[in-house]
């Protein structure tokens, strides 16, 4: 069913080849300033897309992106041509992000949503250590690794699929929780988690083994604590090409060598 929208806005990655395509697009279509456009024109890679649907968050807009980065996985191929057209026969995919609450060491809290995934890294050359509990029990009493990470559907072909986690479809309402480099458990490879849980991870001897957390591209140090809950109502909306659909991708991307 075609898409109804009012307007465009062009937003371009600083580099030289998105800066081309968005002056070579707007010279050849009617646009608007970002914050008027129902529809806001992605121009970029993977990170950039990732910051474009930061930005239009819960205001309604949908992100159409068109790869002029390297790996381009969230976006859509480049070509000026039937633009309009493109847009009102896209598949709109709903994202709903995590939400990641941190303490760290000097006692202050930190709120931050994560498209792709809320990961936690050794801050110094000694391994972390973590106890992990899921709704108040606790699954893991000690996780000595470098990093551990919960993944949304939409992040899992990224860093965690790097990681070696697993690949989540787009509609399958499950985290993935995907360990780096695990030293004990040694056979512990992650877990599937109903998206609907809490994740409460303990940093355990903080002092000694440092740990950095990030939701997406928003990094808080030296935390003590991190908690990992779906987000309740916030949402974005990323627009694919129906015959190249985010869900096509990610079945994709597991028969790939």
């Amino acid at each position: 069913m075609p898409r109804n929208f009012k307007s465009i806005a062009f937003a371009a990655s600083a580099t030289d080849e998105a800066e081309a395509a968005r002056a070579e697009l707007a010279a050849l279509y009617d646009h608007v300033p970002m914050e008027q456009a129902d529809v806001v024109v992605a121009l970029g890679g993977d990170g950039f897309m990732l910051q474009t649907l930061h930005a239009i968050m819960d205001t309604g807009k949908m992100a159409y992106g068109m790869n002029r980065g390297s790996v381009g996985f969230l976006m859509n191929s480049y070509t000026k041509d039937g633009l309009i057209e493109r847009i009102e026969k896209a598949v709109c995919n709903e994202i709903r992000p995590l939400k990641m609450q941190t303490i760290n060491a000097d006692g202050g809290k930190s709120l931050a949503y994560a498209i792709n995934e809320v990961s936690l890294f050794r801050q110094s050359y000694q391994a972390a250590k973590f106890k992990v509990t899921v709704d108040g029990r606790e699954r893991l009493a000690e996780l000595i690794c470098d990093g551990l990470l919960l993944s949304t559907p939409a992040g899992s072909t990224a860093y965690n699929f790097s990681a070696h986690g697993p690949i989540l479809p787009l509609e399958a309402p499950l985290i993935a929780m995907t360990p780096v480099s695990a030293f004990r458990p040694r056979r512990w490879r992650g877990a599937l988690l109903p998206e609907k849980l809490t994740v409460d991870i303990t940093v355990l001897e903080p002092d000694k083994r440092p740990v950095n957390a990030v939701a997406d591209n928003t990094e808080v140090k030296s935390v003590i604590s991190v908690r990992v809950t779906q987000s309740e109502g916030r949402t974005t909306r990323l627009l694919s090409d129906p015959d190249h659909s985010w869900s096509d991708r990610i079945l994709a991307e597991q028969f790939v060598d």
